[in-house]
């Protein structure tokens, strides 16, 4: 066996074998090492939180088996154990596809020097993305700001590339050095909790084949009106999957344009892309997940409590569609976008807390934790990121349930203690006359909690704080 033919394939966020241009990279270049690379030493703020490291366990898992028990498993700084390995295997030559996150690309690029000084070649790709970063800009060569000139500009650059299927003639060697997947630090103490949140998924790239078919059965026919109602299943939920490369964005594309055609198919293409927009906005401006993309916003008198906050982790704000969302996040790892943009509206522009408390508790708890849409969807609710909804956009929690969860069949999943109720009291329970509630043997603060905050003085509040930043800057809003 010849070291010249022996390459490593490092896996990071591209979990498959369809679609994976390194990984064909590394079958056509003969025997090759698959390797995972647990990094949470160079990963500064932003190590995975407790529920993207469930499913990445149970992903590894999926994607060993892909490969026939041959893929190696490390816990390490990635520039200390890649140089290690290259010496020790006799490996030429390493193989990933690219990542986005700004504490990658500054390790990456460290790697790549470090690998160069040894002789070994390294060699990059996008498995990832349909657009890279730096390939769609303004004439003037600076990046787009906006998301709707972005997405004419992306489309009218190039077509998306066609995936690629599996290779064929893997030959892959496993590293008999490596740690078992237990020897990972990924599954948490609370086992119940773990065995809960998996009930509601499958892992790994054959679920992820599944789920878009699923989603284009049943759920796309009437996906852009149907994708704001939470208790209907018209959204794709293909977001853990594609965060975790488990499926490319290429290959759910072409499959969507393929099978499909008209206003249904022409939203989830946006929807796709705005994923791309949120990558886009991190590459071009790093400090995205840390720093106001307004600076005007930096100046912004956040008001609110930690106690505030916690109800609000824990699903007890007493405002029924909110404590809904945030109890199908701790449950499931998941909540609904509908419900993402009205909880978030809710903790940044009624109970006043900065967004990146919000953005926090979303990284640690859902399964499709992405930096580069968690940052970016979290400042579009504030008002302080790019293309924001204006400051005045308050939701109205109440009002969102009534039109999006008329029959309160989502609230009720998820507070049932509010389904003794008749529906008409549900949305706002504390609005319900007295003998309404004692005639089903219902008790605010005991049965389920007082509204923390009022809806109309806090949105008062709010818009007060913004006008007044706005004077103090001499500008407008919005």
């Amino acid at each position: 066996m010849s070291s010249e033919s022996i390459s490593i394939l490092w896996f990071r966020q591209d979990l498959r074998l369809e679609d994976n241009p390194a990984l064909c990279a590394a079958v056509k270049s003969g025997r090759f090492y698959p390797i995972y690379i647990l990094d949470d030493d160079s990963a500064e703020d932003w190590a995975m939180g407790a529920a993207s490291r469930v499913w990445l366990n149970n992903s590894l898992q999926k994607l060993d088996q892909s490969l026939d028990g041959k893929l190696s498993l490390y816990h390490g700084k990635a520039e200390e154990v890649l140089p290690e390995l290259v010496k020790r295997l006799g490996v030429k030559s390493v193989y990933w596809n690219r990542c986005y996150e700004p504490w990658r690309i500054n390790r990456d690029r460290n790697i790549k020097e470090i690998l160069t000084d040894v002789d070994a070649a390294v060699k990059s790709f996008n498995g990832s993305l349909l657009w890279e970063p730096w390939e769609v800009l303004k004439k003037d060569g600076t990046p787009y700001k906006v998301f709707t000139p972005y997405f004419r500009a992306c489309r009218a650059a190039t077509l998306p590339a066609k995936p690629v299927p599996v290779p064929e003639g893997i030959d892959a060697i496993k590293d008999n050095g490596s740690l078992n997947l237990a020897e990972l630090p990924l599954l948490p103490k609370q086992k119940s909790w773990v065995e809960q949140m998996c009930s509601y998924w499958s892992m790994g790239e054959k679920a992820a084949h599944l789920a878009l078919d699923e989603f284009i059965s049943n759920g796309l026919s009437r996906y852009k009106k149907g994708r704001d109602f939470p208790s209907e299943r018209s959204v794709s939920r293909m977001s853990p999957h594609l965060h975790f490369g488990e499926v490319s964005p290429n290959y759910v594309l072409n499959v969507i344009l393929e099978q499909s055609a008209g206003e249904n198919r022409d939203h989830f293409y946006s929807e796709l892309a705005w994923r791309e927009f949120s990558y886009y906005l991190l590459y071009h401006f790093p400090k995205l997940p840390d720093q106001n993309f307004q600076p005007k916003f930096d100046g912004f008198e956040w008001f609110g409590s930690d106690t505030d906050l916690k109800a609000w982790q824990r699903g007890m704000t007493g405002v029924p569609i909110v404590d809904a969302g945030m109890r199908e996040l701790w449950q499931t790892g998941y909540m609904h976008n509908r419900v993402r943009m009205i909880v978030a509206s809710f903790l940044t522009k009624n109970l006043g807390v900065h967004w990146r408390e919000g953005a926090r508790w979303f990284w640690d708890t859902l399964v499709d934790a992405d930096l580069a849409s968690n940052s970016a969807s979290w400042q579009w609710v504030a008002g302080s990121g790019a293309d924001a909804a204006p400051y005045f956009r308050i939701f109205n929690p109440v009002t969102q349930s009534k039109r999006f969860d008329g029959d309160a069949d989502y609230i009720c999943t998820y507070v049932p203690e509010l389904a003794k109720l008749p529906v008409r009291y549900i949305f706002a329970p504390w609005e319900a006359p007295e003998e309404a509630l004692d005639a089903t043997g219902f008790k605010l603060g005991r049965d389920y909690p007082n509204v923390i905050t009022s809806l109309k003085s806090s949105r008062e509040k709010a818009l007060l704080t913004y006008k007044n930043l706005g004077k103090n800057l001499g500008e407008g809003l919005g």
